[in-house]
């Protein structure tokens, strides 16, 4: 037996309530708000993420290069600069410059601050210190990020 369907039984649901719209709108607010309030850690994370891969790879390069062709890393004194530019005394043997930089200027970490440079470091005491004063622009503190 078939029993015919009646309009009232076709009872389709077409469209969201407004229930749904509200709760949508709500959960769509709070990410947004997390992606906000969260934004300086995850800017912050890659800029230490830069500092670390240029302290530990690129300037680490150069130093071994100007080390081979000079005998030594370079002092405390002539610093990251002996990369760019001959020493005083040393232009025969130097074979430079050893890496790039813009306009002769030291090379300048994600805060806009030169990197540091010791030989002998007070870390590695067999070799050189390299570090980047980290968010809070002072040496010798936590956020420091270093070679060591």
């Amino acid at each position: 037996m078939n029993t015919p369907k009646t309009p009232a039984v076709r009872h389709l649901r077409k469209g969201f309530t407004l229930l749904e719209i509200l709760i949508a709108v709500a959960i769509v607010g709070m990410l947004v708000g997390l992606a906000v309030t969260n934004t300086d850690k995850i800017l912050g994370q890659s800029q230490e993420g830069v500092a670390k891969l240029f302290v530990n790879e690129s300037l680490k390069t150069s130093l071994v290069r100007y080390r081979i062709d000079m005998g030594d890393y370079p002092s405390s004194d002539e610093g990251i600069k002996s990369l760019i530019v001959a020493p005083e005394g040393k232009a025969d043997r130097w074979r430079g410059p050893y890496m790039e930089a813009k306009g002769g200027r030291n090379p300048v970490d994600p805060w806009n601050e030169e990197y540091q440079y010791r030989y002998p470091g007070a870390h590695n005491t067999e070799s050189y210190d390299l570090f980047s004063k980290g968010r809070d622009k002072q040496p010798d503190t936590a956020d420091d990020i270093g070679n060591w």
